[in-house]
Parts: C-alpha cells; structure tokens; sequence
C-alpha cells in the first residue's frame, strides 16, 4: 500500500482528482467568501460582527482564532497542490504532443482554455499575495491595522483609489474564466460528464462561475461609486 499510493498519485488520473478535489475546497471557500462579502450592504455593524465572528468561531471550546486558522492552512495547502497538479499537467501534455491528432479547431479552443488557465492563474496568485497583504496583514491598507474591517473594505475602493478597483475587478473576472473551466473538468475528471448531464453541467459551471464574479465584483464597484460609503 505505501508504494502503490505514491504511483496513483504521480499518474495522471490521480493528478486530475487532486486538482479536482482542491479546486473543489477553492469553490466552497470562494462561495462562502463572497456571501460573507455581501454583508456589508447590510450596513458597518453586521459587517463588523462577521468580521469578529470569522475570528471567534468555536469559541469557548477552541482558543480565539483556532478555526480560522485551521482554514486558513486547508486553503494554503489546497492552493498549493492544485497549482502543482496544474503545472505538472501542463508538462505532462506538453510532453505528449496530441496536437497531429485534433482538428484544428478543436486545438485553437484547448489552447485558448490552458493560455486562460494558465495565465489567469498566475494573476490569481499576485491577486491572493496582494489581498493577504491589504486585508489580512494591512500592510497596504490606508486605513491600517486600528481600523474596523468595514473602514478598512471602504478605504480600499474609494473613489480616489479607482485604480484598485479596476485591479481588482479584471483579477475577478480571470477568477471567474478559472471557475468556469475549472468546475467544467472536475466534472469530467470525477466521471459526472454523461451525454445527458453534458448541458446541465455546462450550464452549472457557467452560473457558479457567473455568481461568485459578480457578487465579489459588487462590493469595490458600490463602494468606488457610492453607494456603500
């Protein structure tokens, strides 16, 4: 068993169910982020008790912070080995060299979907750095650490600010390109693609991917033209 586990996991199919599965955490996290983004249309107060919730959760069974840190590794660690499976993928099929085989069409739109994911994803990544350091850290927030998380998210998209918005706002829509394609070939990769869930699941793919991009990109664009303030 402690050799074959090793070979499964260097084949193909068990890069692509790692990919999958990580991408699968990412998605779940991604949702529940943006549906926790959301509040702050619902005023500073709930918002800021989000914020102190995401910290507290457990409590008192658990020590301050000790979920959200838990989380906080499950993502790292996700991140990591879906961008190695990706990279070692990316390898493996370069090394293969189907290209003889596949209609030209059909090998302009993969090659336009790996460019997608390849490059988005390397924009994701800076974007993730760049957020960590802003609303985690606050190493580059004009408001700081002193701040409330709504001073902060307010501060961050303010008009002056227009420039991160835009920043922010193409990082969420290649984010959004990543989901489509990503959710799409971890249903094809777990075994879920039929020629009768084909539609169904494109279509699941797409709103999924449609949803999380705009209810991220709905926060920084009200608060850069006022309507949360």
């Amino acid at each position: 068993m402690a050799i074959a586990i090793p070979a499964i996991y260097r084949s193909t199919v068990g890069k692509k169910a790692v990919m999958a599965v990580t991408g699968g955490i990412l998605v779940l996290y991604l949702v529940a982020h943006m549906i926790g983004n959301l509040k702050i249309f619902l005023g500073a107060e709930d918002f800021n008790h989000y914020a102190e919730w995401l910290r507290t959760m457990g409590e008192p069974a658990v020590p301050r912070r000790t979920v959200l840190t838990v989380i906080e590794l499950v993502l790292g660690v996700s991140v990591v080995l879906h961008m190695w499976s990706a990279v070692s993928l990316g390898k493996r099929a370069a090394h293969a060299r189907p290209v003889k085989y596949q209609s030209k069409k059909k090998s302009h739109a993969q090659g336009y979907a790996v460019r997608t994911m390849r490059y988005g994803g390397i924009i994701i990544a800076v974007y993730i750095i760049w957020h960590l350091l802003d609303l985690t850290f606050f190493a580059l927030n004009p408001k700081g650490a002193d701040a409330t998380p709504y001073e902060r998210m307010v501060a961050d998209f303010d008009p002056s600010r227009w420039y991160i918005t835009v920043w922010y706002v193409v990082a969420i829509l290649l984010v959004g390109l990543h989901l489509n394609h990503g959710i799409w070939s971890a249903f094809q990769t777990l075994g879920l693609r039929t020629p009768r869930s084909h539609n169904a699941l494109r279509g699941l793919a797409a709103t999924t991917a449609a949803l999380v991009t705009l209810g991220f990109v709905a926060v920084p664009v009200s608060i850069t033209f006022g309507w949360v303030s």
